[in-house]
């Protein structure tokens, strides 16, 4: 009798985490998808667009393709005249992995003038990256970049910190992706979590910083 109790609680536990992860998910792309744009000419004008980082490598030394799509996206913006500033937010752990200069350089290497980036080392994690932002550099209305998997994640979370922002996403399929898309469907949970529950806040705050353009 113990042991089945046992399983019959252990099966209560899976679904409802199961369930958890299903209604989050779905919550937070159906209020956000239309916030998403994969079309430039379609895409909101903001002043400022806040490049999300990632690894400028992936694991096996080759280069990550997340990486330059959201590079060339950002010079797209620039081209088009979409915007008129960058702010370039990522992981800074150490002096050999530095998200914001990597992007930087790559950004320059496509034509944008240094004078129209600023650096945000900060950008731990996604939420870390679009608090700061707003509250950092004072910046409510942005045109975010990153992959379409991920916007919807960055969109609720700035949805629920007041911010008006949309995402241009201009995807091409990646092979080998499922890994990272999968971590995605894990990570939109720990965003309800943390934004509703824990009222999670980045790990760094500090002085604001003024955004000059």
């Amino acid at each position: 009798m113990i042991i089945k109790a046992g399983f019959k609680l252990l099966f209560l536990a899976i679904s409802l985490i199961v369930g958890f992860a299903l209604f989050t998910n779905l919550w937070v792309v159906l209020t956000t998808r239309d916030q998403v744009y994969n079309d430039v000419d379609k895409l909101p004008d903001h002043d400022v667009a806040l490049v999300l980082g990632t690894s400028k490598r992936l694991t096996n030394g080759k280069p990550n393709p997340f990486f330059y799509q959201r590079i060339e996206a950002a010079a797209e913006l620039y081209q088009k005249r979409k915007v008129r500033h960058f702010i370039l937010s990522g992981d800074n752990r150490s002096r050999y992995y530095n998200e914001p200069i990597d992007m930087k350089k790559a950004l320059m290497e496509l034509g944008v003038p240094d004078t129209l980036i600023t650096l945000d080392y900060a950008g731990l994690r996604t939420l870390d990256s679009i608090v700061r932002c707003k509250e950092i550099f004072g910046q409510k209305n942005v045109t975010i970049i990153t992959q379409e998997f991920h916007s919807y994640r960055a969109l609720f979370i700035s949805d629920n910190y007041s911010m008006k922002a949309d995402v241009y996403s201009p995807d091409h399929p990646i092979s080998n992706s499922f890994k990272v898309r999968f971590r995605e469907v894990m990570a939109r949970p720990k965003a309800v979590i943390d934004i509703f529950i824990t009222k999670k806040q980045p790990k760094f705050m500090g002085e604001k910083e003024s955004i000059k353009m």
